[in-house]
């Protein structure tokens, strides 16, 4: 385990690692990642490993009838009058 000059140790950083991946946030300047390589080398793993799973599977739009069908199901689900009641 390591530590950092903000205090945060390895277990402490990991555990927050998924709400900070979910965040979107840039971790390349993350302050535990500028002292710690397991960590820096564990992030690299992830990404490598998300990237790869990404690619698994080709990203297909949806058709424009399935945007049509949802804005309608929502137009009547706001007017009242959806048949699911």
């Amino acid at each position: 385990m390591s530590a950092n000059p903000g205090g945060m140790n390895c277990s402490e950083f990991q555990a927050r690692l998924p709400k900070l991946i979910g965040s979107g946030e840039n971790l390349a300047h993350h302050p535990h990642l500028q002292g710690c390589e397991l960590c820096r080398a564990l992030l690299a793993d992830l990404e490598t490993i998300a990237q790869a799973a990404r690619s698994l599977f080709p990203i297909a739009e949806p058709s424009t009838k399935v945007w049509q069908n949802i804005e309608s199901a929502i137009k009547d689900e706001a007017s009242g009058s959806s048949g699911h009641r």
